[in-house]
Formats: structure tokens, C-alpha cells, sequence
């Protein structure tokens, strides 16, 4: 199967872990944009959506879907957004769309984060893909030193701002062995926003695209 149609066959199966009649949490990126799709067919059993980037709240309107904002509710059952790697404990690196910020704000309301996700996503330690971070400006030339002391090579993400008008480092060259500890440590350095690090936001459940279909894992 070809990576679309891994995104397809997840962004379907996610429809399975909704509650009916309950507000979900909309993630953002490309596969996530084929969840949108499938939810559109189930627009009438859900009651609207939380979203968590400008990209996907223009998708989920289009298909005549209710987006409500993070004001509106106090909790959601399920948050589904995928991931640009994903550890066999449920831990994620995302970023990649450059929404990180908000998806984990949307995360941080919802009881479940299901993850949708290709094979490729699956990876022993995260760090193969950059580690994106979303910082303040005035702090970029000190975070990237602090960086460049723990092994890390941090490259400013030319041309992207986030939806809240931040810069974007994209970290290469880590192995992040203890998710956790590192997630939080980057989050206290001084100009951080946030780490895309996804450690105390992981995913309850993974649905991961194969060959074969749907693999379900649950953490």
C-alpha cells in the first residue's frame, strides 16, 4: 500500500474510537486531513470539534463540521492527531506541521490521545526525526547553544511561523532515551514555548497503517 493509502485506512479506523454525541479533538497534518475527510460522513453523530491549528479548523468548517474553542469545553473523551515518531510506550515527537503548541494544549483537554499513523512512525528511541521546538525569538542564539551542549544541532525552520507567530527550531541529531526527563528540562529553558516532545501527553492508543492493516497498539 502506498503511504496515502495508509493514511486513508487509519484516518478511517480512528471514526471507531469517537463518542457518539461528545466534542472531539482534531489534531493537524496530512494524515490527520484524511480523519477530517472520514469524519465528514459522521458529522451529524458528533457535536462539533476542538482543533488545534487554523489548517484543520478551515478543513473541519468546509465539511460543514462545528468547530468549537477550547473556552466551550472543560474536557473531551478524544483527542486524534498523528505523530512524526511514535516510541513502544506511547511517547511522540510532532511538530512537524508546526502546531505543536496548540496540539498540546488540545491534548492536555482530552482523556485519550489516539495517534493515526503509518509504520514508519514506529521507532525504538525517538530522535531520528528533528525534534521541532516552537521558541521566542529573542532567546533563538541561546537555544541553540544549549542545544549544540546536549549533542543537538538546532536549525531555525526558514520561511514558518507558527499559528501564534513564533519561530521554529528543528533539533537534529538527539537520541532521547528518557522522553520524560528531557521533555521537561527543554521546557524550562527560558524563550522555550514548547518542546515537541509528546512524553506526559502521550498516546493511550496508537493506530498504526501496515501492509496488513490497521495495527492496533495500546500503551
Amino acid at each position: 500500500m502506498t503511504q496515502d493509502e495508509l493514511k486513508d485506512l487509519v484516518g478511517r479506523a480512528a471514526l471507531d474510537e469517537l463518542v457518539d454525541g461528545a466534542v472531539v479533538g482534531v489534531g493537524t497534518g496530512s494524515t490527520v486531513d484524511r480523519f477530517i475527510d472520514a469524519l465528514a460522513g459522521r458529522r451529524d453523530r458528533i457535536a462539533g470539534a476542538v482543533s488545534s491549528s487554523e489548517r484543520s479548523s478551515e478543513r473541519l468548517r468546509r465539511h460543514g463540521i462545528r468547530v468549537l474553542d477550547t473556552a466551550e469545553v472543560d474536557r473531551l473523551p478524544v483527542y486524534v492527531d498523528g505523530a512524526d515518531e511514535i516510541d513502544g510506550r506511547g511517547c511522540m515527537l510532532k511538530g512537524g506541521g508546526a502546531a505543536l503548541t496548540r496540539e498540546k494544549i488540545v491534548a492536555d483537554l482530552a482523556e485519550r490521545f489516539v495517534c493515526i499513523a503509518d509504520e514508519s512512525k514506529l521507532v525504538t528511541t525517538l530522535g531520528r526525526f528533528p525534534l521541532p521546538v516552537e521558541v521566542i525569538e529573542l532567546a533563538l542564539p541561546r537555544l541553540v547553544r544549549r542545544f549544540e551542549q546536549l549533542g543537538g544541532r538546532a536549525v531555525r525552520r526558514e520561511g514558518v511561523r507558527t499559528d501564534n507567530g513564533h519561530p521554529l527550531l528543528d533539533v537534529h541529531g538527539l537520541s532521547i532515551a528518557d522522553p520524560e526527563a528531557m521533555e521537561a528540562e527543554v521546557n524550562q529553558w527560558p524563550g522555550v514555548v514548547t518542546v515537541g516532545i509528546f512524553a506526559h501527553h502521550r498516546a493511550a492508543v496508537c493506530l498504526l497503517g501496515t501492509g496488513q492493516g490497521v495495527r492496533r497498539l495500546v500503551f
